[in-house]
């Protein structure tokens, strides 16, 4: 485990992101996974360590080698939305604890670019920086039992995707048709750490045209280069 400072910052997860890279492009005789957190990565080796030291040694090489210039190659996705009420659960309420209309909340919600940090949780949830702080919420004191899949939740700074029908404890405005995790894909979310993401407002029929070609496999994922 490799640790940054304790920070949510883009700054730092574009150097996680470089050093990241250079570790996997250098274990290619080697296998080795590297996960990302926001601030740290766990590097999990399939082979034995013969020696601690000298593995160190190794990676704080590469570290210091890597290239702070590098351009990730980066995708802003464009993410559609239905924040109708029907999938909104918690949208009424959000809005009475924030003191802001649900115009006032949606509009906040999309109009901003977001960083997907990682992935965890479950298998495709993003973590993603750049909720607007007045839309900033501690999750519920009691965690709903059945999230549907689709649901977008604020929870804390944070805003999110769950992926699958799942326990949750944030606060549930909107839902997308789209699938973010498909284990039949390679990889099975097409979404990374690195990109970016932007909601876009869709209704309750345009929520059921584009499950229906989600289902049927044809349905594509809007995404533009973006190196901002």
């Amino acid at each position: 485990m490799i640790d940054w400072p304790q920070k949510i910052d883009q700054n730092i997860l574009n150097d996680i992101l470089i050093f990241k890279n250079s570790i996997t492009s250098n274990y290619i005789k080697q296998k080795v996974e590297v996960i990302n957190t926001y601030c740290s990565i766990l590097i999990i080796y399939n082979f034995t360590i013969d020696n601690f030291n000298d593995e160190f040694y190794r990676l704080k090489q590469l570290y210091r080698h890597c290239d702070p210039t590098i351009k990730l190659k980066i995708k802003l996705w464009e993410i559609p939305v239905c924040y109708d009420e029907l999938f909104g659960t918690d949208l009424s309420e959000f809005s009475a604890k924030k003191g802001l209309s649900k115009t006032e909340i949606i509009n906040k919600h999309s109009d901003q670019i977001y960083i997907v940090f990682f992935t965890g949780f479950l298998p495709g949830f993003l973590y993603l920086g750049g909720l607007d702080p007045k839309l900033k919420m501690e999750r519920k004191n009691t965690p709903s039992l059945d999230v549907k899949k689709g649901s977008v939740a604020i929870g804390g700074n944070q805003t999110g995707i769950y992926p699958q029908d799942s326990p949750g404890g944030w606060h549930v405005i909107g839902n997308t048709p789209i699938d973010l995790f498909n284990p039949k894909q390679d990889p099975p979310c097409q979404i990374l750490a690195g990109d970016k993401l932007k909601f876009y407002e869709i209704d309750k029929a345009e929520h059921y045209n584009m499950k229906k070609e989600v289902i049927s496999g044809t349905f594509n994922l809007t995404f533009h280069p973006s190196n901002a």
